[in-house]
């Protein structure tokens, strides 16, 4: 089995996006998958124009000559697509959404009913990868994740796969705390994360039992949220950068 992860956050490997990737992977390694994990933030990726040449001059094939023609046959040689991003303004990053755009030549333009008789392009392909979500963010509830989740379900659908598995964390900026107590529920998390993982190799869904698990908060909301604060009012008093840069967290890119 090929798992083919493709990272949309702009601080690639340094990103808490990757953390949870990591955990992950580790899982679907551990069940005997063949791994890759891309950054696209690392790639050339360009927005996509809406000429629609790829549906008609050269079908299935993007005019732009950047690093999407390598990508594409990526995706389409995998059995099993992870799509990582960090949530920014309820949605996936600016980089995860141009790669998004960019996989139009993968279906055709021509229109056909789904089962429930909702139009969607056809299929260009026999077979498409089967997808897995996986995205943070600095809010601490999961409700946060209400709008990705239908994003991520409706592209499946228009794609003519399957969204399999589903990993959102808030108070995403926990992932690279230092602190002794959170660190020892980090390593609980990240346990959760790597069967999570395991099992999407060898059951092809995460069961709902781990899936209830992965959902819960790391601390209390009320607890995240005065820390929070107090960290921004110290930047501010200090006018200091995030601090990406500091010992125990990820270098700015």
């Amino acid at each position: 089995m090929k798992i083919t992860i493709f990272n949309s956050s702009p601080r690639a490997e340094h990103s808490n996006t990757h953390r949870i990737v990591k955990a992950f992977l580790k899982g679907c390694q551990k069940a005997g998958a063949e791994t890759e994990n891309i950054f696209l933030a690392r790639k050339k990726i360009k927005n996509c124009l809406g000429c629609f040449d790829c549906w008609t001059i050269k079908p299935g094939q993007c005019i732009i000559k950047d690093d999407m023609r390598v990508l594409t046959d990526k995706v389409m040689a995998s059995d099993i697509v992870v799509l990582a991003t960090p949530l920014y303004v309820d949605n996936v990053s600016g980089i995860m959404k141009n790669f998004l755009d960019r996989l139009i030549p993968i279906v055709m333009p021509h229109f056909e009913k789904d089962p429930y008789g909702e139009t969607r392009h056809k299929r260009r392909f026999n077979k498409y990868p089967k997808f897995v979500a996986i995205s943070n963010c600095g809010f601490p509830e999961q409700s946060h994740f209400q709008t990705l989740k239908l994003i991520f379900r409706r592209m499946a659908r228009n794609l003519h796969t399957e969204l399999i598995g589903e990993i959102y964390r808030g108070q995403g900026e926990l992932l690279k705390s230092d602190h002794p107590a959170v660190k020892l529920r980090l390593k609980q998390y990240f346990a959760l994360v790597e069967e999570a993982g395991y099992q999407i190799v060898t059951k092809g869904y995460i069961s709902q039992d781990l899936q209830e698990k992965l959902e819960k908060p790391l601390i209390p909301a009320s607890f995240y949220n005065r820390g929070a604060n107090k960290s921004w009012d110290d930047l501010i008093e200090k006018k200091e950068h995030f601090p990406i840069r500091s010992p125990g967290h990820p270098d700015d890119d």
